[in-house]
Parts: C-alpha cells; sequence; structure tokens
C-alpha cells in the first residue's frame, strides 16, 4: 500500500563556509538598531511531498532527494523531518 508523506528540508551552509548574505543581514539588523545580533547564516526551505510504500523508503528517496538536488554536498548540509498522512496545505 502506498502512503503519503510530507518532507520539511532545512538546508543551510557548513559552518566553515562564508555567508556574504548572512553578513549583510546582520550588517543591516545592526544599522536598524539589533546590536544584540551576534550571527545570521541565511539557508533554504523546502516541503517536498512524495508516495512511497514505508518509511524508510520515503526517507531514502528524500535523501537521494537532496543529495543531487536539492543541497550542494560540497558546502551545504541538510537535514529533514517527515511526517506520515499528510492531505493538503494550499
Amino acid at each position: 500500500m502506498v502512503k503519503k508523506y510530507q518532507a520539511q528540508i532545512y538546508v543551510t551552509l557548513r559552518p566553515s563556509v562564508l555567508d556574504p548574505a548572512g553578513a549583510a543581514v546582520k550588517s543591516g539588523l545592526a544599522h536598524m538598531g539589533y546590536e544584540n545580533v551576534e550571527q545570521v547564516r541565511i539557508g533554504k526551505y523546502i516541503e517536498l511531498k512524495l508516495q512511497a510504500t514505508d518509511e524508510a523508503t520515503a526517507r531514502e528517496e528524500v535523501e537521494l532527494v537532496c543529495d543531487k538536488l536539492l543541497a550542494n554536498p560540497v558546502i551545504e548540509n541538510y537535514c529533514f523531518e517527515l511526517e506520515e498522512g499528510v492531505g493538503s496545505r494550499e
């Protein structure tokens, strides 16, 4: 039986990679008076809906999609959460 899943995927730069966009946001916040912000890192959030026979298969597929398309493993890390039986939230 095929089940529906939704993955919430978070892609972030590795800590050793410079983040010029994050630095620009931090600078902008400082100019707005938010001096207490110590660091800003910019990343991506992706929602992916898929069908699979079981959770293990769904996890494998999400990992392959992340490794091959959504994240650059040289400079980015990713993690994801997987929910079963999600309906349409559009």
